[in-house]
């Protein structure tokens, strides 16, 4: 049974390959007795019916909670808290706090380099009063070792 089905497919394949192949004038039509042969279902395709009903494309709404009106306000989409509307949609909470997002992200780039800024000043000063770690360092190992040598006296 198995052998009979995988002949029918592939000879239903090579078909379907001539067919591809062989010249517009000359290409053979299917009906209902080439799809029995082949092994196909001989049912017509049912077509989906409209439907009859109308449907209404409306946009989800949400009231919005104190926070996304603190959201919609930061974001620039509204001026005071009194214009936000009673319902908003999520696309405008959504976009709010993609704006928001990239606001943010925008003042940590700019205290990131503030940052580096400051560290880098703040070395240069220290190169200056000769405050290098390598100077740190060798001071603090000089104050063990004295520290060693004075608990190393008194026992």
């Amino acid at each position: 049974m198995g052998s009979l089905r995988g002949l029918r497919l592939a000879a239903g394949h090579c078909f379907r390959l001539y067919e591809r192949n062989a010249s517009s004038s000359l290409r053979f039509t299917r009906n209902t007795d080439l799809k029995g042969i082949s092994g196909f279902c001989t049912k017509p395709q049912e077509t989906p019916k409209a439907t009859t009903e109308s449907y209404r494309h409306r946009v989800p709404v949400h009231k919005p909670t104190d926070f996304q009106k603190k959201i919609l306000l930061w974001a620039g989409r509204f001026k005071k808290e009194e214009d936000i509307l009673e319902t908003i949609s999520f696309e405008m909470l959504d976009a709010a706090k993609n704006r928001l997002r990239v606001k943010i992200s925008y003042v940590m780039i700019a205290l990131t380099v503030a940052g580096c800024i400051y560290t880098v000043i703040e070395g240069k000063q220290a190169v200056k009063r000769h405050e290098t770690l390598t100077s740190l360092n060798l001071e603090r190992k000089a104050r063990l070792r004295e520290e060693a040598a004075l608990k190393a006296k008194t026992e």
